[in-house]
């Protein structure tokens, strides 16, 4: 597939989503975010979260923000946030949202692999699920050219080096499988590439017992697994490699 090609494929893909999406928002009601559901409604969100950092005052990038669900909460924290989608859709569905909860966020349409922004223009920057979609060599140069020296990256990533995770992914159905063709799971492959531009780069692994949850739903179970993984992967951390998904930090020197 071609460059051009993924570009019309994602944009496609993610405009469906949003088009599909738009129809439970019909009040403006219903785009408020609820702070602490937003941070806890996937384990790794909060700890992310908390690598950025205070960002009062900072300018911070949402690097695929898709709903916007994050910009708004950074927002509140008094972010200068801009957020960016290849979806027009997102976008729409991003600036609805900031309306409705009383924040301010700039929306920006954009590639990730050609950011419209001079260099050093962000102290901060988030992303959720957006790094397997790119290639990490153009995505790392870029995220590092628009990032000011002494800033922090912070991306929320589906990992990939579970061979019985990679297995169940293709062959069980399961909420939200819906995927563009040519998406993967990062790999440590890909974290080389990463660490070529940000020599630094840490891995934080979350749900590695509780990655069961996207198939049995919330519940005691699932709050049982993620109370085991939270005390596993601290005594021992190299298990993060088996997770479901990570936590990258990236860090630019202050003399970069």
């Amino acid at each position: 597939m071609t460059a051009k090609e993924r570009l019309a494929e994602e944009i496609a893909f993610h405009d469906r989503q949003a088009s599909e999406r738009a129809g439970r928002f019909r009040d403006p009601a219903d785009l408020l975010v609820d702070e602490a559901w937003y941070l806890d409604h996937e384990s790794w969100i909060r700890p992310a979260f908390a690598e950025l950092g205070d960002v009062a005052g900072r300018r911070l990038l949402d690097l695929g923000c898709g709903h916007g669900m994050a910009s708004v909460v950074l927002a509140r924290r008094g972010a200068r946030v801009t957020a960016t989608d290849l979806s027009g859709g997102y976008l729409i569905e991003a600036a609805r949202r900031a309306l409705a909860n009383g924040v301010e966020v700039e929306a920006v349409q954009a590639d990730a692999h050609r950011l419209p922004f001079a260099d050093g223009a962000f102290e901060r920057i988030w992303g959720n699920a957006i790094l397997h979609h790119l290639d990490p060599d153009v995505a790392a140069r870029e995220v590092h050219r628009v990032l000011a020296p002494g800033g922090v990256a912070v991306f929320c990533e589906p990992w990939g080096e579970n061979p019985l995770l990679d297995l169940a992914r293709r062959l069980m159905p399961y909420p939200g499988k819906e995927r563009t063709p040519d998406e993967r799971p990062l790999r440590q492959r890909d974290l080389k590439r990463l660490a070529r531009v940000f020599p630094g780069l840490r891995l934080q692994g979350h749900q590695l017992l509780a990655m069961a949850r996207r198939v049995i739903g919330p519940g005691r179970l699932a709050d049982g697994l993620a109370w085991c993984d939270e005390r596993l992967l601290r005594r021992l951390p190299g298990l993060g490699r088996f997770c479901r998904y990570v936590v990258l930090t990236l860090r630019k020197p202050s003399s970069a």
